[in-house]
């Protein structure tokens, strides 16, 4: 299928010069799931002061196996004085080490008898201290430019004392949905008239991938409707989505009209589903909004987020770890042959003793979204290829990413 383009050369002109957008300064409190403009450095060392990682007793090592003398109690947040040979302190988890103690004793190993406690012999130097800077020292790189702020960096920048950060900008998507027959749940069906299930699903997507979904609209089934819905649309956004009207139809309108307005960089992939998918560029104004056209059929739009708008995201918020999708190595549960396009099938992973088994759905059509409810992964499937049960096929990890 010569007039067919593979996946490859799809990614590599969607991302053709796609720079990461601006960042912007956030409170570290309402940057959760954003996406480090620039690296953080450490203001601080972590732990600030070697400290006790047990209740116990702190001594110089040298002091271990026999009766000694307590002599003074540091609690966390509190600070002993200078500890003589031998003597110890009782300690708290968190209690800074006095000069002079370097090790822990934990109070379950040993024995009190009013002002002494019996300490067991060969305790090592270093035992149940947390050293200072053992986690991060100051000046060190805290967090990478391109990091994800989820829930351990976020805990990372308050240990810090950090209450801002830059992030990128999220990349401002309008949705475009075509077809007069396609309406919103909440409106009556009329004869021949489907709900639109496409919006909701990629709105979610996209916001998962770290987008903004800035609008979303219906474009009527008409060539000049069509151009007036994405020219407003590209001065409004980063990137115009739409679904359906990348096709051959005498109503698809959309291709015709991304290449009256700018630039059709790519049409129609050997794959499947998703063959009729279309990349292009549209002017607004000094600059360039990315497009991407997804097929109409919600299998073929959802398989073609992950595959499309997840890195082209990637790119626009410089988030590398959004420009792939894990892959496993797996074992096939069924039987299939594929024609000349490669296959993205909808699979369940089981992650046995044996290894990974994926499970395909029964139904794979385009058109069947129930397939993707519950898929862990995408199988990649070559084209002209006969799979049977037990063969190893690649897998797409969807929830790994």
């Amino acid at each position: 299928m010569a007039d067919l383009n593979p996946v490859e050369a799809a990614v590599k002109a969607l991302l053709d010069g796609v720079q990461p957008l601006p960042g912007e300064r956030l409170p570290c409190e309402a940057a959760a799931g954003r996406i480090l403009a620039e690296p953080v450095s450490a203001r601080l060392d972590v732990p600030p002061f070697d400290n006790s990682a047990m209740d116990g007793y702190a001594l110089h090592h040298g002091d271990a196996g026999g009766w000694v003398k307590v002599t003074q109690r540091i609690a966390a947040g509190a600070t002993g004085g200078p500890l003589a040979r031998g003597t110890c302190a009782r300690i708290f988890t968190g209690g800074a080490m006095p000069l002079g103690a370097d090790c822990v004793v934990m109070q379950e190993r040993c024995a009190l008898g009013g002002e002494l406690v019996l300490i067991p012999p060969e305790v090592p130097a270093g035992d149940n201290v947390r050293r200072r800077g053992r986690d991060v020292s100051a000046g060190d790189e805290l967090l990478p430019g391109g990091e994800p702020l989820e829930a351990a960096a976020l805990g990372h920048l308050a240990g810090q004392g950090i209450t801002e950060v830059v992030v990128q900008r999220r990349p401002r998507v309008v949705l475009l949905s075509t077809g007069d027959e396609i309406i919103d749940p909440g409106q009556p069906l009329g004869p021949g008239q489907i709900y639109n299930s496409n919006r909701p699903m990629l709105r979610r997507l996209l916001e998962r991938f770290g987008a903004e979904v800035v609008r979303v609209a219906s474009i009527p089934d008409d060539a000049e409707g069509t151009r007036r819905a994405l020219a407003r649309a590209a001065r409004e956004a980063d990137v115009v989505i739409t679904t359906g009207g990348v096709s051959v139809g005498e109503e698809d309108h959309v291709k015709a009209a991304v290449e009256t307005l700018g630039q059709l960089d790519l049409w129609r992939l050997a794959i499947r589903p998703g063959k009729p998918l279309a990349l292009g560029r549209l002017p607004a104004g000094e600059r360039e909004t990315r497009f991407v056209g997804l097929p109409g059929n919600p299998v073929s739009s959802f398989v073609g987020a992950w595959l499309f708008l997840r890195p082209l995201m990637g790119a626009l918020l410089g988030a590398p770890s959004l420009a792939s999708l894990p892959q496993l190595s797996a074992r096939a549960d069924f039987t299939t042959t594929t024609g000349p396009r490669q296959h993205y099938m909808r699979v369940a992973l089981a992650f046995t003793t044996e290894g990974i088994v994926a499970k395909a759905f029964r139904d794979q059509n385009s058109g069947v979204l129930s397939s993707c409810i519950n898929a862990d992964a995408l199988a990649l499937i070559p084209p002209e290829s006969r799979i049977e049960v037990g063969d190893s096929i690649e897998c797409l990890w969807l929830n790994g990413g």
